[in-house]
Protein backbone atom coordinates (compact mmCIF):
# COMPACT_ATOMS: atom_id res chain seq x y z
CA UNK A 1 0.00 0.00 0.00
CA UNK A 2 3.05 2.38 0.80
CA UNK A 3 4.41 1.87 -2.56
CA UNK A 4 1.27 2.61 -4.43
CA UNK A 5 0.70 6.15 -2.23
CA UNK A 6 4.50 6.65 -3.33
CA UNK A 7 3.82 5.97 -6.75
CA UNK A 8 1.05 8.53 -6.59
CA UNK A 9 2.73 11.12 -5.77
CA UNK A 10 5.29 10.39 -8.09
CA UNK A 11 3.27 10.35 -10.41
CA UNK A 12 1.56 13.80 -9.49
CA UNK A 13 5.45 15.38 -8.82
CA UNK A 14 6.11 14.47 -12.72
CA UNK A 15 3.53 15.75 -13.98
CA UNK A 16 3.59 19.48 -12.44
CA UNK A 17 7.36 19.26 -13.47
CA UNK A 18 6.79 18.35 -16.95
CA UNK A 19 4.22 21.07 -17.08
CA UNK A 20 6.34 23.81 -15.75
CA UNK A 21 9.46 22.76 -17.63
CA UNK A 22 7.48 22.72 -20.94
CA UNK A 23 5.51 25.81 -20.68
CA UNK A 24 8.77 27.44 -20.30
CA UNK A 25 10.49 26.46 -23.17
CA UNK A 26 8.25 28.96 -25.55
CA UNK A 27 6.58 26.19 -27.99
CA UNK A 28 2.96 27.38 -27.89
CA UNK A 29 1.65 27.30 -31.35
CA UNK A 30 1.36 31.39 -31.14
CA UNK A 31 4.89 31.47 -30.74
CA UNK A 32 6.22 29.54 -32.95
CA UNK A 33 3.59 30.07 -35.67
CA UNK A 34 3.16 33.95 -35.67
CA UNK A 35 4.81 36.52 -37.94
CA UNK A 36 7.48 38.53 -36.49
CA UNK A 37 5.35 41.60 -36.69
CA UNK A 38 2.29 39.90 -34.53
CA UNK A 39 2.50 41.10 -30.68
CA UNK A 40 1.65 38.85 -28.04
CA UNK A 41 0.80 39.70 -25.26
Amino acid sequence: MKTMFFAFAMTIVVSFGAYFVLSNMGLSSAETQSAPSVRLD
